[in-house]
């Protein structure tokens, strides 16, 4: 019989001293437990109502873990959202967190909480691939001064998230397969950062991490109706995560509600010496942030980022920016600044810098996608590269001026409905000149270095998931967060769930290139 390569790696884990999740009965039951004294299920409540039940020993993080780790036997084969499973390792920090809390001891609101990272973040004796077979058995010493953050604050780790292959596209192309889309599973999740988009969706952890270079945290996040925020260039450290682009490169938070997103990103800032991304910032509580009225806000709504737009997801976003009118002080066009020849920075144009060594030595082992993106960016020459660069730094200087007769802006993160995975794969096996603005303005705030969030806001007639995004100057993360919490509250959109069942068929698709 021939093995797939997802089920490969499910088999090679073990050999790497990873366990790969078994579906046994104890996890099973598990994931239909009901929390006590409540009719809601583990793994749908949000990150502040299990830290909640937790510190009120109503739960465990054993049990938390546990209907994780169920759910992930059930459905991962459906969505592929995981590369790597940590069940026993999950389990045995779990028992420490119940110890710790048993004791009095709470470290965080993130204090055993099950969450999981994309595979580009280094986790110390877990292989790390970045969705590759060049890396299929990378283990790294250390963890990304991210992780360590996380785990500090009492967070356990399920496991590592698929991704597009060294980050470099939309999803559909890892060496594990790609992810699936859990509100319909022949959809693209939206990339790099799809198994994170998946995996939130399909309630298998409640909350990840991500990587945002042009986009890859909010398309996965508008395409799963999660929550996604990329922050201020430099504000959480990036060092031992595999780059894309250094000069864009962000990790961010993502979760199924705002006040989620809030409570994992309290506990990724900081500054690193050893990082030359990192800058520093006054630590902030963006818990309490979300709590700050929005109503003297002034919204501006930019030019230009409303065009080529699928009638549906306009529907969508015009109604929340109605909804949106009625929470603020103003809401009117603006305008934000051309990017020039900063655009030719990326996403990809440092891509070959990282690679050259081993995509030099083995260049079968990358995917033929991500194979001939290295090579199209391997070509730029020194001259054009050094003034787009000096293009950017001035335009990360300056962009902060554009937000003086409005406070935040509001926008489509994507001007497209999820499409199918196959006609991606199609597409990639045939390649043509592609305007990546067909897509959306994402990449924009990642040239301005500003942080932007994608929150759900609505749904296609045929139940596929639309989102809004929010953006604002340099580290406004908290006024952010507190408009995308102030229309989450007056929404139910974040409250809805995939029709994904036991029983749901995965559509084939043919072999990825």
């Amino acid at each position: 019989m021939k093995l797939s390569r997802r089920k490969f790696s499910y088999l090679a884990a073990a050999a790497i001293g990873v366990h790969a999740l078994p579906i046994r009965s104890e996890a099973m039951d598990a994931a239909q437990s009901q929390s006590p004294g409540s009719g809601t299920k583990l793994t749908t409540l949000s990150i502040a109502e299990a830290a909640a039940k937790l510190r009120k020993r109503e739960v465990t993080s054993l049990d938390l873990a546990n209907a994780c780790l169920a759910r992930i036997a059930i459905y991962n084969p459906k969505v592929d959202a995981f590369i790597t499973v940590m069940s026993e390792q999950a389990r045995a920090v779990a028992r420490q967190m119940d110890a710790e809390l048993q004791a009095g001891k709470v470290r965080s609101p993130l204090h055993g909480i099950p969450i999981a990272l994309k595979d580009n973040i280094d986790t110390a004796g877990v292989r790390t691939t970045g969705g590759s077979a060049l890396f299929a058995d990378r283990v790294p010493d250390s963890d990304a001064p991210v992780a360590e953050k996380l785990k500090a604050a009492g967070a356990v780790v399920l496991g590592k998230l698929n991704m597009h292959e060294f980050a470099l596209g939309a999803g559909e192309t890892s060496y594990f397969g790609a992810a699936r889309n859990p509100w319909a599973l022949d959809r693209n999740t939206g990339g790099s950062s799809s198994g994170s988009g998946a995996a939130l969706s399909a309630d298998l952890c409640f909350g990840a991490l991500g990587t945002d270079t042009g986009g890859s945290v909010r398309f996965p996040a508008t395409f799963c109706s999660v929550v996604g925020l990329k922050v201020t260039y430099g504000l959480v450290p990036i060092r031992g995560i595999m780059p894309l682009t250094l000069s864009l490169d962000t990790c961010g938070p993502m979760a199924r509600t705002v006040e989620d997103t809030a409570i994992l990103l309290n506990h990724m800032t900081g500054y690193d010496n050893l990082d030359i991304t990192s800058v520093r910032h006054d630590s902030e509580d963006y818990v309490a942030a979300i709590k700050q009225p929005v109503s003297a806000m002034r919204v501006g709504l930019p030019v230009g980022c409303y065009d080529r737009l699928d009638p549906e997801v306009r529907a969508a976003v015009m109604s929340a920016i109605e909804v949106i009118r009625s929470l603020v002080s103003s809401v009117k066009d603006a305008s934000l600044p051309s990017v020039g020849d900063a655009a030719l920075i990326g996403p990809y144009a440092e891509t070959y810098a990282w690679h050259k060594e081993n995509f030099d030595a083995q260049p079968n082992k990358y995917m033929l996608h991500t194979r001939r993106a290295i090579e199209a960016n391997s070509k730029m020459d020194a001259t054009t590269y050094i003034r787009a660069h000096w293009q950017l730094e001035k335009l990360r200087r300056t962009v902060d001026q554009a937000f003086t007769d409005f406070d935040l802006v509001v926008l489509p993160t994507m001007n497209i409905l999820p499409p199918k995975l196959q006609d991606m794969l199609d597409a990639d096996a045939h390649p043509a000149q592609h305007d990546p603005q067909s897509y959306g303005n994402a990449s924009l705030f990642n040239l301005y270095g500003t942080p932007a969030i994608s929150i759900p806001c609505g749904f296609s007639m045929s139940g596929l998931p639309i989102g809004l995004c929010i953006s604002g100057p340099h580290f406004s993360e908290g006024k952010i967060l507190a408009l995308a919490h102030a229309y989450e509250s007056a929404t139910e959109w974040h409250k809805r769930r995939p029709p994904l069942h036991p029983d749901t068929p995965v559509p084939p698709l043919a072999e990825s290139l």
